[in-house]
């Protein structure tokens, strides 16, 4: 089994999500054991990144705990600050999204309307230029409906006339 890497900008986002976490296990004098492997696996289930406290202070022992942990948990070293070890492992049961039927996926749609207001080329008129799209949970999205109306005008279908 082989640890995870992590690239640079993403060891970055884990040390700043880890920074207000508190460490969930700590291992004692007796070292690192199948007890203390055991919570740990446990820990790193439910939350996927981890704080684990050494109470140890020999610096060669922690790195030694830290190289064993991620080699048989196949979690990803973000971090040894001290005598704190930070892990990461990916969860997938965390990270699935609902799979929705169509009527389940008409509920939840948001239409997102975005106006911009943009200048003709031709005849230097201004006029506003309104984007609706709308999304649903399940990631299906309908086409995009863009609409053009003359600036000053009220939302009516005569104020989506050409120019």
């Amino acid at each position: 089994m082989t640890a995870p890497l992590l690239t640079p900008a993403e060891r970055k986002d884990l040390k700043a999500r880890s920074h207000p976490l508190e460490p969930v296990v700590i291992i004692g004098d007796a070292g690192l054991t199948k007890a203390v492997l055991k919570e740990i696996e446990r820990a790193l289930t439910a939350h996927e990144l981890i704080k684990v406290r050494v109470a140890n202070d020999d610096r060669d022992e922690r790195n030694a705990f830290l190289a064993q942990i991620s080699e048989e948990l196949e979690a990803a070293q973000v971090q040894h600050i001290g005598k704190l070890l930070v892990l990461y492992r990916v969860n997938p049961e965390l990270h699935k999204l609902p799979v929705l039927t169509q009527p389940a996926a008409k509920k939840v749609a948001k239409t997102i309307l975005r106006k911009e207001a943009k200048r003709n080329p031709v005849t230097g008129k201004l006029f506003i230029l309104e984007t609706s799209t709308r999304k649903t949970v399940a990631g299906t999205r309908p086409p995009r409906t863009e609409r053009v109306r003359k600036s000053g005008q009220k939302s009516s279908k005569k104020a989506f006339q050409n120019n």
